[in-house]
């Protein structure tokens, strides 16, 4: 008997540790299925929607394409320039700039001009009036008479000395003193002309009390610099006088971009204190000294169509068209940055359901020559012919793409 009970236990401990290893031989199965499923849908989803480049294509409906304006067409050839950026001010050339001095020293009396007016070459902005220019006449009108008083006694002595009658010392003295004088008065004729006098109406006898002061050139009054009563000396500057027709803009070119920069390029600027107006100009002298602060050479170009507005010493934006390139481009909105690098977005209309749907592939390029809101393309691999590509909305696309890769639908 108590042998068949040790038989019976022996038997139920068998069962129970077969039955044991089953168990956990199932569960272990289990569990590398769940894995192995749980990886398989892990990877399916990562590989939904992505391109080649690894970024999400996007798909829009054609409701969606509509309302936002998006412009498809094929990747287009377009004339760019080469642009250098260059920043200066408006000039006008020293010929066509002029201070008034007064020549001789005297007190102004009155002033016939103010700041601003346009006046004429030798047109009369102010009078003076001195003791000093006063004595300058009649020391003319003495020094006239006595040349003409030694002019007849050296042709008498020379007739004399020529019939040898007189003494050849004292017509060598007589013909001195003539050329002496005649040099004398050559010399207040000249200072009489300066002040704009009428040298054959003093020689008459006619004093002038009150001497012009005159514009030297066309232009307008930029500054007007004394007062009546006031005295001026010689050097003394009176007023200042520019010739705006001949203003030009005159651009600092940098080192680096000087040998890109010839005559008869074109120039567009614009002006700081007058914005959203562009003006061109064309180049007609490049300079050939570096100034070293900063290292850059000045270029200037004439202005094609001069506006009232335009004063010298106003400061200008610049871009030189350096040259003339056909090359494939889009509006600067087709171009996003992403990570550092340039995309543009190939575009592409399918059915789906019996509705039109837009697909957008993001493409990585390389960028050339910027001009006017064109950017060049250079496509690291050709587009297939007839490939169409998105003209607009880089921005929204890019963005599109994004929430599609972190899985936001809003």
């Amino acid at each position: 008997m108590k042998k068949q009970i040790i038989y019976i236990l022996a038997l139920v401990l068998m069962v129970s540790v077969f039955t044991g290893c089953d168990n956990n031989s199932a569960d272990n199965s289990g569990d590398a299925s769940h894995e192995e499923h749980s990886e398989g849908e892990a990877g399916h989803e990562g590989e939904e929607g992505t391109n080649e480049e690894g970024m999400a294509e996007l798909h829009l409906s054609d409701l969606k394409f509509e309302s936002l304006g998006i412009k498809i067409d094929t990747l287009p050839i377009r004339s760019l320039s080469g642009v250098v950026e260059a920043n200066g001010q408006l000039e006008v050339p020293p010929q066509h700039e002029a201070t008034v001095t007064a020549i001789l020293g005297a007190n102004v009396t009155s002033i016939k001009v103010i700041e601003g007016d346009q006046v004429s070459r030798g047109q009369v902005l102010a009078y003076i009036s001195h003791p000093n220019l006063t004595r300058l006449q009649t020391d003319y009108v003495r020094g006239y008479s006595q040349l003409q008083f030694l002019e007849k006694e050296n042709q008498r002595q020379k007739r004399l000395y020529e019939e040898e009658v007189g003494s050849g010392k004292t017509y060598q003295q007589i013909q001195a003193d003539y050329q002496a004088m005649k040099g004398e008065v050559k010399g207040y004729e000249a200072q009489l002309k300066q002040l704009s006098l009428n040298v054959e109406k003093i020689r008459s006898g006619e004093i002038y009390g009150y001497v012009p002061v005159v514009s030297p050139i066309h232009g307008f009054i930029q500054k007007v610099k004394v007062q009546i009563g006031q005295y001026v000396d010689p050097q003394t500057k009176m007023f200042m006088i520019v010739n705006t027709d001949h203003i030009h803009a005159d651009l600092m070119v940098f080192e680096k971009d000087i040998y890109k920069v010839k005559v008869g390029q074109k120039v567009s600027f614009t002006v700081e204190s007058v914005p959203g107006n562009t003006l061109t100009a064309k180049i007609y002298s490049v300079g050939k000294q570096f100034e070293q602060n900063p290292k850059a050479v000045h270029v200037h170009a004439e202005i094609d169509q001069k506006e009232d507005f335009l004063i010298p010493g106003m400061y200008i934006n610049g871009k030189i068209r350096t040259g003339d390139n056909q090359v494939k481009a889009l509006p600067e909105s087709a171009i996003i940055e992403e990570e550092g690098k340039p995309y543009i977005f190939m575009a592409e209309a399918h059915e789906e359901d019996g509705k039109t749907e837009w697909a957008f592939k993001a493409i990585e390029v390389r960028t050339g020559i910027t001009e006017d809101g064109w950017v060049e393309i250079k496509l690291l691999e050709p587009l297939p012919e007839g490939t169409k590509v998105a003209w607009n909305n880089a921005y929204y696309l890019i963005s599109e793409m994004k929430k599609g890769e972190t899985g936001d639908d809003d």
